[in-house]
C-alpha cells in the first residue's frame, strides 16, 4: 500500500482507476490500494434480501422523481435543502420494515 502526504498530482483524486487501483483520502494523507477482487464474495441471505428492498427503495425513489406532480408534493414537505430523492428513499423505508 503507497501513501503519499503532500502529492501534488494526487491532492484531488478519489475512487478507482481503471480496474486496477483505488486512491483514497485519509485526512491529509493519500494511499493508492489494488483494486479489490469481490469474486468469491458471495452475499448471505439477508444482504441478498437487505438489497433487493433497497432497490425497490430506489424505484420508488425514482418514480417520484419523474412525476412533476408528485415531486413537487413531496418537495414542499422539506426543509431548505434536503434531497427530494433521499427522503423518498426515507419514507418507502419507514413504510415497508
Amino acid at each position: 500500500m503507497a501513501q503519499s502526504t503532500n502529492s501534488l498530482l494526487l491532492r484531488q483524486v478519489r475512487g478507482q482507476i481503471g480496474k486496477q487501483f483505488v486512491v483514497k483520502q485519509y485526512g491529509k494523507k493519500t494511499v493508492i490500494t489494488a483494486y479489490p477482487d469481490m469474486s468469491n464474495v458471495k452475499p448471505s441471505k439477508a444482504q441478498k434480501a437487505n438489497r433487493k428492498q433497497f432497490a425497490k427503495a430506489v424505484a420508488y425513489a425514482q418514480a417520484i422523481l419523474h412525476d412533476p406532480v408528485k415531486k413537487k408534493a413531496f418537495a414542499a414537505k422539506l426543509k431548505k435543502g434536503e434531497s427530494v430523492y433521499h427522503a423518498a428513499i426515507r419514507e418507502f423505508h419507514a413504510k415497508n420494515k
